[in-house]
């Protein structure tokens, strides 16, 4: 971030969001709100309004684990490094602007709505974890049972507990730690997909270095598959195997506390073992490994923007095998999370590919478009909206008078809104039925 932030013709804009989208390729017009910090462009970073300030908040960037202050730097390697106030949890008391000596502190800052002209767009939302639902294997009911991103932020020498593992409900270093693998995944009632073997990498990764750290701690891992498919992963699964961490092929049947030690009793059984009977083991920590999600606010975004998306949520390829970088509309590619669970190696090469689409597109003097497009016979159109719901390419509107009106840049020519169209009167450029016919009747006679 901080190299971006340095290179020529490189705009970083953070803390802002897209709320509008309009154009097409090589046009696209964006318009952007820049939220206010309510800091201005002299701040820089010193901290020294953070340690004066009364108010508190949960800290985001910790997982809730911790607390940060109503004014704060959102964490260690921000870009840019500076102050924001949280104006849900300020109580504006002032002292933070009494304390700066820079006078970077104002109050009467506004969001603004800025519009840039740009001439392709790379999607890169990013992923979320899933969270379980209440009360599921006692995420949520109990203290001492968390998810892999919360792991990685206690094990985090910058995080809420300076990299030293203890259990949230008191604070005592765990012995007993049970990993449960594939948590909202490859689920029906709740995520069918896999998140890439993501999920059992970063549990083999955390085991490892907590037995790093702590030699004496007991680690078991209930998994369905370990899916280490990725190049040297599954020699360093094995690795970790030597370093005397259980393996067990299990599904949990359910998760206890104990009231009075705080203690999880797990009900689990071993799937390749003789006796396959389940059988209660008692834990300090339990860790959820949890899946990919798509970002918060895809829904939000892709509202906007009128992407395709999978089943799964995230957004859609143009082909899986023959384009999987580029989307259904020109101009607009994807690059890693998405488009899918990835794990950072996957990441990075798509979004290579993403930058040379995006670059290929930008260095041409012209883009060039096939002609063979949908056209719509006004006198004929039955205003029935049937090709607007249908087109996957969102380029076909209404128009005052509800006649359906094409968009000759959006549209693919594919064909679905002339055979869904009850009135035959949207048709595709060089595949007419007269040219059809005509072909036929040269073939024939």
């Amino acid at each position: 971030m901080l190299e971006v932030n340095r290179t020529k013709n490189i705009k970083l804009m953070t803390y802002s969001e897209v709320k509008n989208i309009t154009g097409y390729v090589g046009n696209y017009e964006v318009e952007i709100l820049r939220k206010p910090r309510y800091t201005t462009d002299k701040c820089n970073g010193c901290g020294a309004c953070t340690k004066l300030c009364p108010a508190s908040a949960p800290s985001e960037f910790n997982q809730n684990l911790g607390i940060r202050t109503a004014i704060y730097i959102a964490f260690a390697q921000a870009v840019p490094m500076v102050a924001q106030i949280d104006m849900d949890h300020c109580i504006k008391c002032g002292l933070c602007e009494s304390v700066c000596e820079l006078k970077a502190i104002d109050f009467n800052q506004q969001p603004i709505i800025e519009k840039i002209k740009v001439g392709t767009i790379i999607m890169a939302t990013g992923w979320d974890e899933y969270k379980p639902e209440y009360g599921y294997l006692g995420y949520g009911i109990y203290n001492n049972v968390i998810t892999q991103l919360e792991l990685e932020r206690i094990l985090a020498p910058n995080g809420p507990t300076f990299g030293h593992l203890i259990r949230p409900s008191d604070g005592d270093e765990p012995k007993r730690i049970l990993f449960v693998q594939c948590v909202g995944s490859r689920d029906l009632r709740r995520n069918p997909y896999c998140s890439s073997g993501v999920c059992c990498m970063i549990s083999i990764k955390n085991s490892k270095l907590i037995k790093q750290h702590y030699p004496d701690a007991d680690i078991t891992i209930a998994y369905i598959d370990i899916r280490a498919a990725g190049k040297s992963y599954e020699e360093y699964y094995s690795e970790t195997r030597r370093y005397g961490i259980h393996f067990i092929k299990s599904s949990i049947a359910s998760i206890k506390e104990d009231p009075i030690t705080k203690n999880l009793k797990v009900i689990m059984g071993d799937m390749v073992s003789n006796n396959q009977q389940m059988k209660e083991y008692e834990f300090d920590l339990v860790i959820l490994s949890c899946g990919m999600n798509p970002a918060n606010g895809i829904e939000e975004l892709n509202n906007i923007i009128k992407l395709e998306r999978s089943p799964d949520g995230f957004f859609k390829e143009y082909h899986s095998r023959l384009n999987p970088v580029d989307t259904n509309m020109a101009g607009i590619v994807l690059a890693g999370a998405a488009h899918g669970p990835k794990s950072i190696a996957e990441t990075i090469m798509q979004s290579k590919g993403a930058a040379s689409s995006a670059s290929l597109l930008l260095s041409a003097k012209s883009y060039v478009i096939k002609m063979v497009k949908a056209v719509v016979d006004e006198d004929r159109c039955s205003q029935c909206g049937l090709c607007v719901n249908n087109c996957p390419y969102y380029a076909i509107s209404l128009n005052e008078k509800n006649i359906a009106t094409i968009d000759e840049i959006k549209c693919r020519g594919c064909g679905i809104c002339a055979m869904t169209c009850p009135s035959s009167t949207i048709t595709v450029r060089n595949a007419r039925n007269q040219q059809f016919n005509a072909v036929l009747d040269n073939l024939l006679t």
